[in-house]
């Protein structure tokens, strides 16, 4: 079935876009969403691409009635002209936009415009005035490299997205230093008091 934001939008509910790229932080995507559906009046669609879902299971996440969307969603062999368009539903559904992580390649592609995929197509089509969040992650030579700099700048002040991270720790790779993404709890922090969110009540 197609994904139309207005059926899917609920009043009084908090809608969060998780984009998850092709970082060895995507481990943490199921955490993250099962942290946040544990909050009264939150929904949470997550976008994955391609890469990333190497590092986690896209069925851990839709067993808790979470939608994990990926490029092969996003034209189908039955598309006709008129029918809803996922990347463009999705950013009318979204209050706010997590990428986390946000690999090297992922946030090259921002900075230059570019929109080859369900995620960065639809980061293109956002509008200015939804709050989006950047959690970079990657080898920290990688964010050591010149463009990364340059990369955060366009980010920071012409597209106008919040960037926070990365911070300093053992890499998978093995490497230490910094450009590990932030702890997956301040990631869901950073949205529970943005929105003042409450846990949901236990049924016991």
């Amino acid at each position: 079935m197609a994904f139309k934001a207005s059926a899917r939008r609920h009043e009084g509910y908090i809608h969060v876009l998780l984009i998850v790229t092709g970082s060895v932080a995507s481990i943490k995507a199921p955490l993250i969403v099962e942290e946040l559906v544990s909050y009264d009046r939150v929904s949470v669609e997550v976008v994955a691409t391609i890469p990333a879902l190497t590092f986690f299971d896209a069925e851990a996440v839709r067993k808790l009635g979470v939608n994990v969307w990926t490029d092969r969603d996003e034209w189908r062999a039955d598309y006709a002209i008129g029918d809803p368009i996922l990347h463009i539903e999705l950013r009318r559904w979204a209050d706010i936009v997590l990428i986390a992580p946000c690999s090297a390649n992922t946030l090259a592609k921002i900075s230059n415009g570019i929109c080859d995929n369900l995620a960065t197509s639809l980061l293109r089509a956002l509008a200015p005035t939804t709050p989006t969040i950047v959690y970079p992650a990657m080898n920290t030579l990688m964010y050591d490299h010149p463009l990364t700099a340059r990369h955060l700048q366009v980010i920071r002040d012409i597209i106008g997205y919040t960037v926070v991270g990365p911070i300093s720790k053992g890499l998978a790779c093995g490497d230490v230093g910094l450009g590990a993404m932030v702890e997956w709890r301040d990631i869901v922090k950073n949205v529970v008091d943005t929105f003042e969110l409450k846990k949901r009540p236990k049924i016991s």
